[in-house]
């Protein structure tokens, strides 16, 4: 496959050095991808940049992660409008420790090819390069006229930034174009792709590279992913879509794929899955055929999830799903994890009532209106109940004197009452 093809059709290329396709099509090339280790997982943010060195690496080329165990000490100005927080170094061993753990769901780094996956982190270059020495070897080819050029630079100079511009940042991308010029060197790598933010730190290493040895550098970018509203992708009410499920539940990870625009699904689908273009352009004309199934939704939602969990986290979450949404059995409300029971009910009323209560045995009528205000009235209860209409668990309340122990709890802590088919309420032993 011809990689920088791949990308057009999927809408991942913003910003290409000229040359690049060329080098791409005359040799098997190796690229890197930076990433900030400033948490102990990737979130979806990061997905763009890992899916590009996913089908690089597809395409036949080798991909190197970069871990910026050294740069992420300082922090990058680019985009920013606050110089983010320094980590120490025991936070960044086990944050790079976990990434890697993250990238091999991506990338091949433990086969035999000649193009599997290497990370690789800039600490293990810069730990020991004292300043006096960079400032000779690397400084002195890079002007500050050059430097004070780049974008990310000018914003937080001209105001953007309430804090101004501190030498730490202004030093970021002589770091980064280190990085480049280091594995040019030892890696005979070629070529640095990122988003497009990062496009002036990018061309600081091709610049750098180029006055220092001489050598092939080139850049590519992609376009940094919104919605199509303009807001910001991969950002919830709760804070980012992260990929380990420490942070975002399967479910919820799932949910947020299945729950984007068609518009956005039409972008995304071809961004972050590896589905072929034909099999996408099918599910595209069929989606529009009746967009009320949300197909394409529904496609992107399990290639991702099963891409970042697995296929049985997939399952998990269409099966949850079913719980709120449709005819699911008690048997499927027992297999939820606490966790995703709180997330697949996190909308709905909730209602705390002392354990011993329940431990003691009580009156499903007295806990569902004078313990718990689910309803208004043991008359109303009485005649729903009598109906059909009131379930306790996913199973239909068989009187509405029914007793309630501890036995019936999910997980010794929970009660799922519904009433009607739509409304359901949470109790909470405690």
């Amino acid at each position: 496959m011809n990689f920088v093809e791949e990308l057009k059709w999927r809408g991942m290329v913003h910003t290409m050095m000229p040359g690049t396709e060329e080098l791409l099509e005359k040799e098997m090339v190796t690229a890197y991808v930076g990433i900030d280790p400033t948490a102990d997982s990737l979130h979806i943010g990061h997905l763009c940049g890992i899916m590009m060195l996913r089908h690089f690496q597809r395409c036949g080329h080798k991909p190197l992660a970069l871990i910026g165990g050294a740069t992420g000490m300082i922090g990058d100005p680019s985009g920013k409008s606050q110089e983010r927080n320094l980590l120490n170094e025991e936070t960044l061993r086990h944050n790079v420790a976990c990434i890697k753990e993250q990238l091999s769901r991506f990338l091949d780094f433990d086969s035999d090819a000649e193009n599997k996956a290497e990370l690789v982190n800039n600490y293990d270059w810069m730990k020991d390069f004292t300043f006096l020495d960079f400032a000779r070897e690397i400084g002195k080819h890079i002007t500050v006229n050059y430097m004070m050029a780049k974008d990310s630079v000018q914003k937080r100079l001209n105001g953007e930034a309430r804090d101004g511009l501190s030498f730490t940042e202004f030093t970021y991308q002589l770091l980064q174009g280190y990085d480049f010029l280091y594995l040019n060197q030892n890696k005979n790598c070629k070529l640095q792709m990122g988003g497009s933010d990062q496009w002036g730190n990018i061309t600081t290493g091709t610049e750098l590279i180029r006055r220092t040895t001489g050598g092939e550098a080139y850049a590519l970018t992609c376009p940094l992913i919104t919605k199509a509203d303009g807001g910001k992708f991969g950002k919830t009410e709760s804070g980012n879509v992260w990929l380990s499920r420490e942070y975002t539940s399967p479910y919820k990870f799932f949910q947020f794929w299945l729950n984007v625009s068609d518009a956005d699904a039409e972008r995304y689908i071809k961004i972050f899955t590896s589905l072929p273009k034909e099999e996408i352009d099918a599910l595209i004309a069929e989606h529009q055929v009746d967009p009320g199934q949300r197909i394409l939704q529904k496609r992107l939602a399990k290639e991702v999830t099963i891409m970042v969990h697995s296929e049985e986290d997939y399952n998990a979450a269409v099966e949850a799903s079913g719980i709120l949404f449709g005819k699911a059995t008690k048997d499927a409300l027992l297999k939820l994890d606490e966790a995703t029971l709180l997330d697949v009910f996190a909308g709905v009323p909730q209602f705390e009532v002392a354990k011993e209560e329940i431990n003691a045995g009580i009156k499903a009528v007295d806990l569902f209106t004078e313990k718990a205000n689910i309803f208004p009235s043991k008359g109303e209860m009485r005649k729903l109940t009598q109906g059909g209409g009131v379930s306790l668990n996913k199973e239909k309340l068989s009187a509405f004197d029914q007793e309630i122990t501890a036995a019936d709890l999910l997980d010794e802590k929970y009660l799922l009452v519904q009433k009607g088919k739509k409304n359901y309420f949470l109790i909470i032993a405690k």
